[in-house]
């Protein structure tokens, strides 16, 4: 009879690809799905609370000493922190939310988390998703919500040369081909 396991596994045990960016993915991460009134003084407080940052604008990003917020609609946040602090970190948004009329629940086991880096990162990913990726479209700070070929996704950008992805778990060996195969040597478009 086989054993329980106990330690979490991510998607993808840390699949890598070397391309014409870097894919590979980013591991365990913490992540928490808060919806409500964003404007109330209840959300924002749970938003600093749980990542040290205020409410991001519209499809933006904040980061905090403790985590990071992604603006994913007019209703709701995605919370990111360290993997091992997601139980302490939601009990720290419910206690902000008190009696608000919001929910906040720990999605890290059901989503997947991407990165593709390098310089060519930008094509890369626009082979894939319906998003203008040009520079001064889209840069960090900032966060879109799409599909990614068949598959939705939330993408932004750390840096110049780096972007992350977060898709359903169910799909995070879909979603690393697609761009494993948009990093093939020799696919380049050349339009960044």
């Amino acid at each position: 009879m086989s054993e329980p396991i106990n330690a979490a596994v991510s998607a993808l045990n840390g699949a890598r690809h070397d391309g014409l960016a870097r894919i590979e993915e980013a591991g365990l991460q913490g992540m928490i799905t808060l919806r409500g009134d964003l404007a109330s003084k209840p959300v924002k407080s749970a938003v600093t609370a749980a990542t040290g940052a205020k409410v991001p604008g519209q499809r933006g990003v904040a980061r905090g000493k403790t985590g990071t917020a992604l603006w994913m609609s007019p209703d709701e946040i995605m919370l990111l922190c360290p993997y091992a602090e997601v139980d302490a970190t939601l009990d720290k948004v419910t206690t902000a939310l008190g009696t608000a009329h919001a929910l906040a629940v720990d999605v890290s086991d059901a989503r997947a988390m991407l990165t593709i880096s390098g310089p060519a990162a930008r094509e890369v990913l626009a082979k894939l998703c319906p998003v203008d990726l040009a520079p001064g479209a889209f840069g960090p700070g900032m966060v879109r919500r799409t599909r990614m070929a068949q598959v939705p996704a939330a993408i932004w950008m750390e840096d110049d040369q780096s972007l992350r992805v977060i898709c359903f778990r169910s799909v995070a060996r879909y979603a690393f081909d697609l761009l494993k195969v948009a990093a093939q040597p020799g696919s380049e478009v050349g339009v960044y």
